[in-house]
């Protein structure tokens, strides 16, 4: 190991003096590549937020196993089944609870802005918590009141004004579908891809807002399992007990999963974000692969004179390669430094959880990385077949 480091020492680094020799073309280069760089920042960023915006409510769910409808997509498209489903599993060995949660879109005015927007709004029985939101659980006593519901204050739009007044002890109170409702607390859940915010009361105040809606049809049926029992065994339990053409089974794991996949496969969005990434990773490779080629063309008779001196292919080619990883390691500096400030300025704006990850930046390094290698390789083919005497 001491050897290796001491030829490194010793060898001269003639990749980064062809770099630097050109630094106007060094400069486009590094600007080529964190541009690329940023670019699959921004899309990854995007749709990390995208699966975390939209599993915040499946991960917030008090529940061991859930009940769902097998016609359901996911949370903004939740079918119903009977609530006698939920007594039917009452009676597996095993469950401790089974509780109903309706949720739907209402359109809603907002109290400060006076504009129209999509919110979700969920009830459920407030005898009972159904989400691990401590700010929920400490104000069940509220939306226990006719027509009384609290509000997502990390909901997207212009709500400082209402919140100031909610803090100070005041009601608020706007429409929903032409009925009239208060605002009494507030939570912190956040904005998603489907929805602007989230109202939280109880079932009777949700029934309220859905007049057609049957009590007895419900979207989600939470169950708890008694201390002692595996919750997978007694999903099992339920999936042979329950009929499996009027409603499915999942534990907590499989509930998230579901929601996930959905924006990962089922959605044009993620898909969509997908293919930015690897825009960004082919616009890389083909400004890397200019630069290089350019740079074998310029010193093709250099490269030549080291073959004529007994250089072998493998030195010209770690010659090239050695510009490449120069190119990933100085490019991905700014390509990592600017997506910090607009990660920031997206997440003020849409109020989604958009943040740099360790992960991320790794797999975006491992990227440009391979990214640089890849096109050095393609500007090296006719480095390997020059011949020294067709150069002079």
């Amino acid at each position: 190991m001491t050897g290796f480091i001491q030829e490194l020492q010793r060898r001269t680094p003639l990749g980064w003096l062809q770099l630097s020799h050109y630094k106007s073309r060094l400069l486009v280069a590094l600007s080529g590549i964190a541009f690329a760089d940023v670019l699959m920042f921004m899309q990854l960023g995007f749709q990390n937020a995208l699966y975390d915006s939209n599993t915040r409510l499946n991960r917030a769910v008090l529940a061991d196993i859930v009940l769902i409808s097998p016609q359901s997509r996911n949370m903004q498209n939740l079918a119903t089944f009977s609530r006698r489903r939920l007594l039917q599993a009452a009676d597996v060995p095993g469950v401790k609870s089974a509780e109903a949660m309706y949720i739907g879109l209402v359109t809603w005015k907002n109290p400060q802005t006076r504009r129209k927007t999509s919110v979700q709004a969920i009830g459920f029985n407030p005898e009972q918590p159904a989400l691990n939101i401590p700010e929920v659980n400490n104000q069940l006593d509220k939306i226990k009141l006719p027509d009384n519901f609290i509000f997502d204050r990390a909901a997207r739009g212009e709500y400082n004004k209402v919140f100031s007044q909610i803090s100070a002890g005041e009601s608020v109170t706007t429409e929903v579908d032409k009925r009239t409702i208060s605002i009494s607390g507030t939570f912190k859940l956040g904005a998603s891809f489907g929805a602007d915010g989230t109202l939280i009361s109880s079932d009777e105040n949700f029934l309220r807002l859905f007049p057609r809606r049957l009590a007895g049809s419900i979207n989600l049926g939470l169950v708890n399992v008694q201390p002692g029992y595996d919750p997978k065994q007694v999903a099992e339990a339920l999936k042979s007990y329950l009929p499996n053409d009027d409603v499915k089974v999942l534990t907590r794991a499989e509930y998230v999963k579901m929601e996930e996949d959905y924006w990962k496969t089922s959605s044009p969005i993620g898909f969509i974000f997908s293919l930015g990434v690897s825009m960004g990773f082919m616009v890389g490779v083909i400004i890397v692969y200019q630069v290089l080629s350019t740079d074998v063309n310029a010193h093709l008779k250099e490269y030549a004179t080291f073959k004529a001196m007994g250089y072998g292919n493998s030195y010209l080619l770690g010659v090239i390669f050695e510009e490449a990883l120069i190119l990933a390691v100085l490019g991905f500096i700014p390509g990592f430094i600017v997506p910090l400030g607009l990660y920031r300025l997206a997440a003020n704006a849409t109020n989604l959880p958009i943040f740099m990850t360790a992960v991320r930046a790794l797999l975006v390094l491992l990227l440009t990385i391979i990214m640089c290698i890849f096109s050095g390789a393609i500007a090296t083919r006719r480095l390997q077949s020059a011949d020294p005497a067709d150069m002079f």
